[in-house]
């Protein structure tokens, strides 16, 4: 990620819609795991779900994040009073069947090697333990913001779900995020690349698609994906910006 986009990450991650919904939606996919899991999350980055996790019941010494970027860490460690390393997400230091749970949400398209890193995660994971991965969906949505982020990939819940199969996990369950806003989100993408192919302008922007709204906008786009994460529970939806995992060793 480029230094001055993490920045604007890390003030961004805390209220942004985006952020505050997608971690509830992960809250509520691992909502029957025990309060004693061990859990790992991979690319922790300023430790915002993890501290969302101790409010959530779990015990702050079974909590454990981990990401490439010292300033993230160092974060971890003063701000949720967790644990958390520098480590490459594609080579975990960590003894084989360690953590009950890994989490990973927006990490593994990050990383140059992506069935090295489920190949690593399936070993550190105990048996029958849980991972729960979040990447962005579909090839076709690709633009500066995954530039921006140095994104390796995109994947389609098909293709999600064949790598980590091949890494020896079982599925339990599978689907995209972020339907509701994916039509929308398709159109500006679609024309936003035509321009910039056409006119060949330069883009000058550090932040993305990570702008600030008004907080009326915020909690609006708050309450729509909120009743897509109530409704996941029941339904699968055909598309979405993203594709989600959870899988069992």
């Amino acid at each position: 990620m480029d230094q001055s986009y993490e920045q604007i990450y890390h003030k961004q991650e805390k209220e942004y819609w985006w952020f505050v919904e997608r971690r509830k939606t992960i809250i509520m996919l691992i909502k029957e795991i025990s309060r004693n899991s061990r859990i790992l999350e991979v690319g922790c980055s300023s430790g915002v779900l993890l501290n969302e996790l101790k409010k959530s019941g779990f015990a702050s010494e079974n909590l454990l994040g981990i990401d490439i970027s010292e300033k993230a860490v160092e974060a971890v460690k003063k701000n949720v009073h967790c644990n958390s390393i520098v480590m490459d997400a594609q080579h975990l230091e960590f003894p084989d069947e360690s953590f009950d749970i890994i989490i990973a949400s927006d990490c593994l398209e990050h990383l140059e090697s992506d069935e090295n890193a489920l190949n690593n995660w399936f070993n550190v994971l105990k048996k029958g333990g849980q991972l729960l991965v979040f990447v962005p969906a579909f090839k076709f949505l690709w633009s500066y913001h995954d530039e921006i982020n140095k994104h390796f990939r995109r994947y389609t819940s098909k293709e999600l779900q064949v790598k980590l199969q091949n890494a020896g996990f079982n599925l339990i369950k599978t689907g995209y995020w972020n339907f509701s806003l994916f039509f929308p989100t398709l159109m500006i993408r679609l024309i936003n690349n035509i321009a910039f192919r056409i006119f060949k302008l330069k883009r000058h922007s550090k932040s993305g698609d990570l702008k600030s709204l008004n907080p009326f906008i915020n909690k609006l786009l708050i309450k729509l994906l909120h009743t897509e994460t109530v409704l996941l529970r029941y339904i699968r939806f055909p598309l979405g910006v993203s594709t989600f995992c959870v899988a069992k060793k």
